[in-house]
């Protein structure tokens, strides 16, 4: 196992106390490694973190279904009529602006 105290301070510039020439070649590839290491360390928990929220997910839906506090089962559809309603809305609003239109043009027209 690694002592990373002795680590930081080899990186600090000097040997630790005590240490021979003999400690420090060994101590050589071991410092080598430790940015690959660190490297490795990161992708792994990604590794892990994608399944792990992948997983939560899963299972925060699930029990929302199942308790029936989450989103209903047809939402597709809810949002199909939303925007059926919305356009008729836009189609209403157009025609009375047309039909507010033609009053106005017959008074000018009898004048």
């Amino acid at each position: 196992m690694i002592d990373w105290t002795k680590v930081l301070e080899a990186r600090a510039g000097g040997p630790p106390p005590g240490a021979t020439a003999r400690t420090q070649a060994g101590r050589q590839p071991q410092l080598a490694d430790v940015p690959n290491l660190t490297a490795r360390n990161s992708r792994l928990s990604g590794y892990i973190t994608r399944p792990e929220r992948r997983l939560s997910e899963a299972l925060g839906a699930g029990s929302s279904e199942a308790s029936g506090l989450g989103a209903p089962a047809d939402v597709e559809m809810l949002t199909r009529r939303v925007t059926e309603l919305e356009q008729q809305v836009l189609d209403l609003r157009s025609e009375l602006a047309e039909r507010g239109e033609d009053p106005a043009a017959a008074r000018a027209a009898n004048r």
